[in-house]
C-alpha cells in the first residue's frame, strides 16, 4: 500500500450550531507558558490540495473545512474567510537549527507570522522514521520556545508500515508500540496525527481498528488530542475510491474512539482519483458528503472535548485489535445486534461514563439499534446542537444510516 504523501495545501473553518469548547491544559502541557497551544474547535482538514486562492478558500469554507494549508503569503486569504492556517515553509526543518544563517531566517519567519490571526500551526514533516525523532524533537522544542501558542504538527506512519519505515523492530504491534512510545517521549507532540488507508481494491484492510485503538491509548496516556487522516481517493490500482457511506464510516468510527481531528487524503492532487475536487476545482460527490460530515464531526467532537474517552467497544463482530463490550459496561445494546456489529465509544469524567457514540459498522445498509443507558437518555441533534429526549426513558432507539452514528447522553448516577 502506498504510504507516500504529497505536497500540502489548503482547508477551512466549519460553521456549526454547537458551542466550541477549548481543551483543558493536559499533563503533557505542564510547565509550558499560559499561552500554550490548545486545540479549540475540533479540526477538519485534508492532505494535498490546490493553492490557497480566494476561490479555494471559499469552497473549503462552504464545505466545512476549518484548517487550511498555507504559505506565509497566503495567511491573509485564510483570515479573509475566517479560517485557521497550517503554515508550511522549507525553513521549518531541523537543518535550519544547525545553520546560523538559516536559523536566523527561521527566527525572522516566526517573528513575522506568529501574531497573524489566521495562524494555527506549523507543518514539520510526514511519516518520520524513529531515527529522526531526536532532530524533530529538537525543532518542536525550539518552536514551542519561540511560539508556544501554535502547534508544531507532524504526521505518523500507520501500523502497516514496515519495520524499515518505522525504524523499530518486532511484529506489527510490538514495532508500532515502540514507534509511538519513542515518538511521544522524544518529540513530545501537542497532538498525535497519523494516517491509515483502509479501502483496498480487493476488500478492506484488517488493521484499521488496531491502529485506531493504539493511537487512542497513547493519546490518553500522554494527555494530548489525536487526529486521523482517512482515505478519500485512490492513487494506485491496489486501492479504491471510498463511497460517501464509507467516508461516513471513517468519520464516525474516529469519533467513537475519541478523535478531535479528521483529515482527508486527498482534497485534490494530480494522479489521484476521487478526493474532494477535480483538477479544475469542481466539487466531487465526496465533497458534498464531507461537507455534511465536517459539520457533524465538529458538532459531536465539541460535545466530547471536555470529556475523557473511557472505552471503545465492539458489539457483535469484533475486528482485529478491537475490544468487545465488557459484561459490566454502563450501556448495553439490546438484541438483535446487526450482522456487521456496532461500535460504542464511552466518554465521561472521573471514570464515570455519561456519553456514548454508537456507530453502525455496516457502510452498506441502515440499521436500527436500541441503547439501554443507566439514566434518562437524550440524543444529540447535530444540525441544531440541541439534546432531544429519547422518548423511551433510559432507552434510546437509534436509526443509523450506513456507516453513521449517534451521540447519546444520560444523567450521572449519584
Amino acid at each position: 500500500m502506498c504510504l507516500l504523501k504529497l505536497a500540502p495545501s489548503a482547508s477551512i473553518l466549519a460553521c456549526v450550531a454547537a458551542v466550541c469548547f477549548v481543551a483543558a491544559v493536559t499533563p503533557a502541557a505542564a510547565g509550558r507558558t499560559a499561552a500554550t497551544w490548545k486545540i479549540g474547535t475540533p479540526i477538519t482538514t485534508y492532505w494535498a490540495g490546490p493553492p490557497m486562492t480566494e476561490a479555494t478558500a471559499r469552497q473549503m469554507a462552504e464545505g466545512g473545512w476549518n484548517l487550511v494549508w498555507c504559505r506565509a503569503d497566503e495567511l491573509d486569504t485564510a483570515q479573509q474567510f475566517g479560517l485557521r492556517a497550517l503554515l508550511h515553509d522549507s525553513l521549518i526543518n531541523p537543518q535550519s537549527l544547525e545553520d546560523p544563517a538559516k536559523r536566523q531566517e527561521l527566527q525572522a519567519l516566526l517573528a513575522r507570522v506568529k501574531n497573524h490571526p489566521a495562524l494555527y500551526a506549523y507543518f514539520l514533516t510526514d511519516e518520520p522514521n524513529a531515527s529522526s525523532f531526536p532532530a524533530w524533537g529538537k525543532l518542536v522544542a525550539y518552536l514551542r520556545e519561540q511560539d508556544p501558542a501554535h502547534l508544531a504538527y507532524l504526521n505518523l506512519f500507520p501500523t502497516y508500515a514496515s519495520n524499515e519505515q518505522l525504524g523499530t523492530h518486532g511484529d506489527t504491534v510490538t514495532a508500532y508500540a515502540q514507534y509511538l512510545k519513542h515518538y511521544v517521549e522524544v518529540v513530545r507532540p501537542g497532538l498525535i496525527s497519523y494516517d491509515h488507508y483502509h479501502f483496498t481494491a480487493n476488500g478492506d484492510g484488517d488493521q484499521y481498528f488496531l491502529d485506531l485503538g493504539m493511537i487512542r491509548q497513547k493519546a490518553l496516556e500522554v494527555g494530548v488530542p489525536f487526529l486521523n487522516i482517512v482515505q478519500a481517493c485512490t492513487w494506485t490500482p491496489a486501492m479504491r475510491v471510498p463511497t460517501p457511506d464509507e467516508l461516513t464510516w471513517l468519520v464516525y468510527t474516529s469519533l467513537a474512539y475519541g478523535a478531535q481531528g479528521i483529515s482527508y487524503y486527498v482534497y485534490s492532487h494530480p494522479g489521484h482519483e476521487g478526493g474532494m475536487a477535480l483538477a479544475g476545482g469542481a466539487p466531487t460527490p465526496l465533497y458534498h458528503a464531507a461537507s455534511q460530515l465536517n459539520r457533524e464531526f465538529v458538532a459531536v467532537a465539541s460535545q466530547l472535548q471536555p470529556l475523557r474517552s473511557l472505552g471503545a467497544y465492539h458489539v457483535g463482530n469484533v475486528p482485529r485489535g478491537a475490544e468487545s463490550s465488557p459484561t459490566d459496561a454502563p450501556v448495553t445494546v439490546e438484541p438483535p445486534v446487526p450482522a456487521a456489529g456496532l461500535l460504542v465509544g464511552l466518554f465521561g469524567r472521573q471514570g464515570l461514563a455519561t456519553h456514548a457514540v454508537i456507530v453502525n459498522l455496516s457502510y452498506k445498509e441502515a440499521v436500527s439499534a436500541t441503547l439501554a443507558a443507566p439514566g434518562r437518555a437524550r440524543v444529540f441533534q447535530c444540525t441544531s446542537g440541541r439534546w432531544q429526549p429519547s422518548g423511551r426513558g433510559k432507552r434510546a432507539v437509534l436509526e443509523l444510516r450506513p456507516g453513521g452514528g449517534a451521540l447519546v447522553r444520560w444523567a450521572r448516577s449519584r
